[in-house]
């Protein structure tokens, strides 16, 4: 697929995607998304990609929704006041920013944002799903819906609070103002905050240290394991998970090798591949739909 949006880059098990509107701060479109859903689907079926870096072009991570797009908010324009079921399960008024989100939650490779710039609405909240977030110290982060007279997306009324908790997500959201590198790292939203030059060498670190080190299939569900798991009832729940991923990963190549190469003190070479071993209870879930069962 050729992409006109986004570039990607792929060395020693690193893909690096790197959103590529400079021009436009790299503000989102339907363009970008669907080169994004489609990078995302192949790099879960490359298993030369062990990891994933999201960056942007320029001086800009994403300033949000490009409002020339057409397509900005949604596709349909609706009765707000409409009861009809029909008109809201109509899959033209799914947001973007959620389908982004939703793809890149199910990924199977860790994901890495390395905020570069501004990242507010779309910018913000497409980070939420991705695994670990570092910043530079320019940029700026925004949940700026309420001040454009709409409401969070991407599913981020989910995310956010499970990754800074609920009243900081609600003062962020309540206020829509946009804040600086350091006030993401004490609430939480990001891990470590770093000069220009240095962040995509440190966000290349983190994702080397994965690919050089771990078995791509025990990554890939660990990745799933930690996210369902957030919205679980009880530990009981992560329990049985846990216990059919323990006994089939101890039946697999991957643990001889894993053993094997921590006594004769040399780095790991796993032979298992996310594309054709993963275990036979994966997926454990069932996959919502966009409509309920008892709206269809």
């Amino acid at each position: 697929m050729q992409y006109h949006h986004i570039t990607t880059d792929l060395a020693d098990g690193v893909m690096t995607l790197t959103l590529n509107r400079p021009e436009r701060l790299n503000a989102f479109t339907q363009a970008m998304l669907d080169e994004m859903i489609a990078t995302f689907d192949a790099a879960d079926a490359d298993d030369d990609v062990r990891a994933i870096i999201l960056t942007g072009a320029g001086r800009g991570f994403c300033a949000g929704v490009d409002l020339d797009d057409p397509n900005a908010f949604t596709a349909a324009k609706v009765d707000p006041k409409t009861r009809d079921a029909a008109t809201w399960n109509d899959p033209a008024n799914r947001d973007m920013g959620g389908v982004l989100a939703l793809r890149i939650f199910n990924c199977l490779k860790p994901v890495i944002a390395a905020v570069n710039g501004p990242a507010v609405g779309i910018g913000a909240t497409m980070q939420l799903p991705m695994d670990i977030r570092i910043a530079s110290e320019t940029a700026r982060f925004g949940f700026v819906f309420a001040r454009r007279g709409i409401v969070p997306e991407a599913a981020s009324s989910w995310f956010l609070p499970r990754l800074v908790g609920m009243s900081q997500a609600l003062e962020w959201c309540y206020s829509g103002r946009v804040f600086g590198a350091d006030e993401a790292h004490a609430g939480g939203l990001v891990r470590s905050v770093h000069a220009p030059d240095d962040l995509l060498p440190a966000a290349r670190a983190i994702a080397q240290e994965i690919a050089d080190n771990t078995a791509p299939v025990s990554i890939a569900l660990t990745r799933q394991m930690m996210w369902r798991m957030a919205g679980a009832d009880h530990p009981m729940q992560a329990h049985r998970i846990d216990s059919r991923a323990i006994a089939a990963r101890s039946s697999m190549a991957d643990a001889d090798e894993g053993v094997a190469s921590f006594l004769e003190k040399r780095a790991p070479a796993f032979p298992d591949r996310v594309s054709r071993d993963m275990p036979g209870f994966y997926p454990w879930w069932t996959e919502p739909g966009w409509l309920d069962e008892e709206e269809k």
